[in-house]
């Protein structure tokens, strides 16, 4: 193996699975740090971590566990995955993770862009934006676990860190991979690397060959597979037919719009914390009904801000997560038991749910439904998923990944 992913999130991990599977390297995802050796004939592993919203020695452990199996399988370079959006904490997890891996890798500065041009997401001297606007205006200084009120990438990462925080602004980046690197502080520094354009990406790229840790979203590794002689190719791709249900528990401004462009015209039904806390509603009883549907039916947790905040202040933030969080994977198990085939996730920390529900060990990486989503098979048994990030998607992401799910071959 040449390059290992560690991902924070269950989507991050099949956003970048996907990147590196397009520019033409081998790659697995595996869920959670694999008991066994990877394949050998595998170009990068990818290990999907439940880590972004974990307590923080949690998180590190975890983050240590995943280098350690990677290193073991011969990786030269380990990148962390966060998300797009950089979600997290004053406290971590980015932050205390990168500096535990700086100490097992050994590097002195880290090289750190979310930048994702794709989908919107650009990094200009030192600020996130997603879109047109500032990432404290994008909907995410609401997230129910990591509200983000500033944009600035440097103060957002100095405060998870005691390690100096450089900044390499877009002017030296459109000079080129050279001007990067000359830019880079001997360390020990995490560099917040602006890019705007997806060349820009590819110059980062080239810029951090031999360093053996990076940090960055999906978009970081636009520019890695080149430097282990990667060629982009086609590969064929067979999905399993058969019933299929979506499972929704991001509250993002996206995945809303989907959800409601969805249930205009198929079966939806909603879940709010109180009931399945109070267990009006029951995983057993939901999966029944999804089973009823003729069409694909929607089963969604995609509240707006003020309905997550009321939850949030009866129960408690951690209760009401963690309820929503369980009814889906069990709701996901049973539905698997029953033969249901296709499961469309919208969600980190619910992808995260479901796949640990259908005791997922690895997944193959198919063709993209969009910008950063792939189509997803289980190793071990007849099931296809679509793994998407709550902010990723237009409003119609629902129907076409139903429909590619159905046709891909």
């Amino acid at each position: 193996m040449k390059l290992g992913v560690i991902a924070d999130d269950f989507t991050g991990a099949s956003d970048i699975a996907l990147t590196l599977a397009e520019a033409g390297m081998t790659v697995t995802q595996f869920i959670g740090v694999p008991e066994d050796k990877a394949d050998a004939e595998l170009d990068a592993g990818v290990v999907a971590l439940k880590s972004r919203t974990a307590p923080v020695d949690e998180a590190v452990a975890d983050s240590l566990a995943a280098c350690e199996w990677l290193l073991a399988q011969g990786v030269k370079q380990i990148v962390l995955k966060v998300c797009s959006t950089f979600d997290s904490t004053p406290e971590g997890n980015i932050g205390p993770v990168l500096e535990a891996l700086a100490k097992r890798t050994g590097a002195k500065h880290i090289v750190t862009s979310p930048a994702f041009p794709e989908n919107g997401r650009s990094v200009y001297q030192g600020h996130l934006f997603v879109q047109d606007v500032l990432l404290n205006e994008c909907g995410m200084q609401d997230h129910p676990l990591t509200p983000m009120r500033d944009p600035d990438l440097r103060r957002v990462l100095g405060a998870q860190t005691s390690w100096e925080i450089g900044h390499v602004p877009a002017q030296i980046v459109a000079q080129g991979a050279q001007h990067i690197r000359a830019a880079l502080p001997p360390g020990p520094a995490m560099v917040i690397v602006d890019a705007i354009h997806d060349a820009d990406l590819i110059e980062i790229g080239k810029a951090v060959k031999g360093e053996p840790l990076i940090c960055g979203g999906s978009g970081i590794a636009l520019g890695l597979p080149a430097n282990f002689g990667a060629v982009p190719t086609t590969s064929k791709w067979k999905s399993f037919q058969g019933p299929g249900v979506i499972l929704s528990g991001s509250c993002s401004r996206a995945t809303r719009a989907q959800v409601s462009f969805y249930q205009r015209n198929n079966p939806a039904f909603e879940v709010s914390a109180e009931a399945v806390i109070s267990g009006e509603i029951t995983a057993q009883h939901l999966t029944e009904w999804v089973l009823n549907q003729v069409k694909v039916p929607l089963v969604f947790s995609s509240a707006d801000p003020e309905e997550v905040r009321a939850a949030q202040h009866k129960f408690g933030s951690e209760m009401a997560a963690q309820a929503i969080e369980t009814f889906f994977s069990e709701l996901a198990a049973l539905l698997s038991l029953r033969g249901v085939t296709r499961m469309i996730v919208a969600g980190g920390e619910t992808s995260g749910a479901v796949v640990n529900g259908l005791n997922a060990r690895a997944l193959s990486i198919g063709p993209r439904i969009a910008p950063g989503v792939p189509v997803v098979r289980m190793v071990d048994k007849p099931l296809t998923l679509a793994l998407k990030s709550g902010n990723f998607g237009t409003e119609d992401f629902f129907v076409t990944a139903l429909s590619m799910m159905e046709c891909t071959s």
